[in-house]
């Protein structure tokens, strides 16, 4: 079942003729709005990271772009409103957020405000709570009057909980999860890539876990990769997996039990800065795309500290120094544009060569220093549509209509894939 048929299977199911929508990733319904665009009363987009408008050009008149009033999110909505004739622009005062900010907790109110403006008439249901799940979507039901469906935010901890009591007084408000929206989609998609596994499977090799060895990953979101990590493994490890964000690791622990691996992994919830383990707690740690995010040294003297004398530590982290691509013929102009990585990064956090002479510096023994590629093919999921989202931020609509010519061309050819840079590490502790 394609994401389309998802959709609109859940739609059916819920009994819904035309809901209000919000969503981060405009990819989560892009293709509603393209497909059906009447069964969406009223599109919110908050805190976009990239937006595709041509996707949204039907529902346009019916849409408010949420964005705080400077950064990168900001550039993107005034963007995308430009484009939408129609679409509405409301601003979070004095703010600019990474992806993985709390937006809604951030600004509670204007983001409030922004919702209770949606225009359109929304199917109104029956006012009894109740929850459940429908083509792999889970969906909780609150709250009476029209109905707002409330797509997951990213990376959010507290997702759409600060604004919830006061939603719930004027909507139905339907809350979504599961595995095929938003960044728990994203993080499934990257991790089905076999180049993105290969690089965690060389840390592994390195790290070379004896059988029975116990295993942290720090920063584990949904368990896309510790997941895989107990398939590739088997049983005789013991598997934790620590996030600072409770949405992902109720994600995580459901995503395991569906998988049948739920009595092999254990989720604890902690900061990478300061994890709540003792001294020499674990045989091997690993992280992931994590230290761009915190201050990258705590979090490599406390991976230091929870691994025992002789054990193995393993970080890979985004490249933002090296150049990113599409496999597709493009202009020079736009490939430069398009070259350079998402420069996202927290106070402290490394995402470039710097994390080897960091590594070495926490007092960690360098066994593999790997700049790496990993290769995402073209295809339905989220990853490579929240991918293309963001570089089409980054163009003008004259560009965007040579980019979608050159992307036909390489997708008829078979050979459409993009390539993301990372920098990889993996060590002893003495």
């Amino acid at each position: 079942m394609n994401h389309l048929e998802r959709l609109l299977s859940l739609w059916d199911h819920l009994g819904l003729e035309a809901a209000h929508v919000a969503v981060q990733l405009p990819v989560d319904i892009a293709v509603l709005t393209q497909a059906q665009p009447d069964r969406i009363a009223g599109l919110a987009i908050c805190e976009a990271p990239g937006i595709n408008p041509a996707a949204l050009r039907p529902v346009a008149a019916r849409t408010v772009l949420i964005a705080g009033d400077r950064g990168h999110s900001t550039r993107i909505a005034d963007t995308a409103a430009a484009a939408l004739p129609g679409a509405r622009r409301a601003f979070l005062a004095d703010y600019s957020a990474q992806v993985w900010n709390d937006c809604v907790s951030d600004r509670t109110d204007a983001v409030m405000a922004a919702l209770l403006s949606l225009p359109g008439e929304a199917t109104c249901l029956p006012p009894n709570p109740r929850t459940g799940m429908h083509e792999g979507i889970s969906y909780d039901i609150q709250g009476s009057g029209p109905t707002l469906v409330l797509f997951p935010l990213m990376l959010s901890a507290a997702q759409w909980d600060a604004a919830l009591p006061f939603l719930t007084e004027h909507y139905t408000v339907i809350r979504l999860g599961g595995r095929h929206l938003s960044g728990v989609a994203v993080l499934e998609g990257r991790g089905e890539s076999p180049t993105y596994m290969g690089m965690l499977h060389q840390m592994l090799e390195t790290i070379a876990p004896a059988p029975g060895a116990s295993i942290l990953e720090v920063g584990c979101g949904c368990g896309a990769l510790i997941r895989r990590v107990a398939r590739r493994l088997g049983p005789d490890h013991a598997l934790t997996g620590l996030d600072l964000n409770p949405f992902m690791l109720r994600e995580a622990a459901a995503l395991a039990e569906q998988d049948g691996l739920g009595g092999y992994l254990t989720f604890r919830q902690g900061n990478a800065e300061t994890l709540p383990f003792p001294d020499a707690s674990f045989d091997h740690a690993y992280s992931v795309t994590v230290l761009e995010e915190c201050d990258a040294d705590k979090a490599l003297r406390e991976l230091r500290r929870v691994v025992r004398p002789g054990g193995g530590v393993g970080v890979i982290v985004r490249a933002i120094d090296i150049h990113q691509s599409w496999n597709m013929d493009l202009p020079n102009p736009i490939r430069r544009k398009i070259e350079i990585p998402p420069q996202s990064i927290g106070k402290g956090g490394v995402a470039d060569a710097s994390l080897y002479r960091r590594f070495a510096a926490a007092g960690l023994q360098v066994l593999s220093c790997s700049p790496a590629l990993a290769s995402f093919a073209w295809d339905d999921s989220s990853f490579i549509r929240y991918r293309e989202e963001a570089m089409l931020a980054r163009l003008t609509s004259e560009e965007a209509a040579v980019w979608d010519a050159a992307k036909r061309a390489s997708l008829a050819a078979g050979v459409l894939f993009t390539t993301n840079p990372f920098h990889c590490v993996a060590g002893r502790n003495p």
